[in-house]
């Protein structure tokens, strides 16, 4: 069993429209609702390959009884952690050229009672669990080393942490020791304070986190695939993908699948390479099972000046 935990969880709401122009009224062709956050994405792709999960998240208002029922409806087991505030609605404006104009919400403060809650919440639930993975950004409310704290205690708890945020919260995470973090390109950059164009910067960068206290380092480059940076070597992974929809979730779905294939080595990332195809294959969140079809790509020899398809 996976149990994930998403601080600041949402309801996605994606609306179609023909175009943006500032100031005017304007019409959507369509639209659909999620849940999500980063954990609750995690969860999700867990559920949709038939792996046993448990979703830890705050809750609270009509959109937190929104969530809850959305969850029900995928059939996500979750622990609620009653909150005062109310959970957030992040909005996705999508042009008819792929354009994306996204309005995240912070989302609601957590009291000292309720961020411990939260936490207390997580390892009721940790007995037979082989991983605990702590997604996405905080609210306020929670110390920036939240994930490092947590990562600490889970290990006390004999538990292996991933961790998936970015910025600060990532740097903050690095101390607790976590198993393993997931950045994309744009937060590796963040985080070591150069860009990335290739590959060998890539490894660099994702040595620098080993450095600063990570085990291992799943990295998600987008178009160039994924590495892994573990202490026994490198591996550079791909997916042949026959036709990208939307990259929404792909790298929930990356952690999710190196997860449940034992979040070590190369058939771990063989198998999120496989579950990431599968999610940039459909619209959203709410994800299908892997596609047999797709060809995976592992090296153990990395192409060190290959550039990346979008340096950052």
């Amino acid at each position: 069993m996976i149990v994930t935990v998403t601080p600041n969880p949402s309801v996605d709401r994606t609306v179609f429209v023909d175009a943006l122009p500032r100031g005017a009224v304007v019409r959507s062709r369509r639209t659909h609702s999620e849940p999500s956050g980063k954990g609750v994405n995690v969860a999700l792709a867990l559920r949709a390959h038939g792996h046993d999960v448990v979703a830890v998240l705050p809750v609270g208002g009509a959109v937190g009884s929104q969530i809850m029922t959305m969850l029900k409806d995928a059939d996500v087991p979750v622990i609620a952690v009653p909150i005062a505030g109310e959970i957030r609605i992040n909005v996705s404006l999508v042009e008819p050229d792929g354009t994306v104009t996204k309005i995240n919400e912070p989302g609601p403060a957590l009291d000292p009672a309720e961020a411990a809650a939260l936490t207390a919440a997580a390892f009721e639930h940790t007995g037979g669990a082989g991983w605990l993975a702590g997604c996405g950004s905080l609210p306020a409310g929670l110390p920036e080393d939240f994930y490092a704290r947590l990562a600490a205690e889970a290990h006390r708890h004999g538990v292996k942490v991933a961790i998936d945020t970015s910025g600060t919260t990532l740097r903050s995470a690095l101390p607790g020791r976590p198993d393993l973090v997931k950045p994309n390109a744009h937060e590796l950059a963040e985080v070591v304070g150069r860009p990335l164009k290739t590959l060998g910067d890539a490894v660099d960068a994702a040595a620098v986190l080993q450095q600063r206290g990570a085990r291992s380092v799943l990295a998600s480059l987008g178009a160039d695939g994924a590495i892994l940076v573990e202490d026994d070597g490198v591996l550079h992974g791909r997916a042949a993908v026959p036709r990208v929809v939307s990259a929404v979730g792909a790298g929930d779905a990356l952690l999710a699948g190196f997860l449940a294939a034992g979040g070590i080595g190369r058939d771990a990332l063989r198998n999120a390479l496989a579950w990431a195809a599968a999610a940039v294959g459909h619209e959203g969140t709410l994800f299908s099972g892997a596609d047999p079809g797709v060809t995976v790509t592992i090296t153990d020899v990395v192409d060190r000046d290959h550039p990346l398809a979008e340096p950052v």
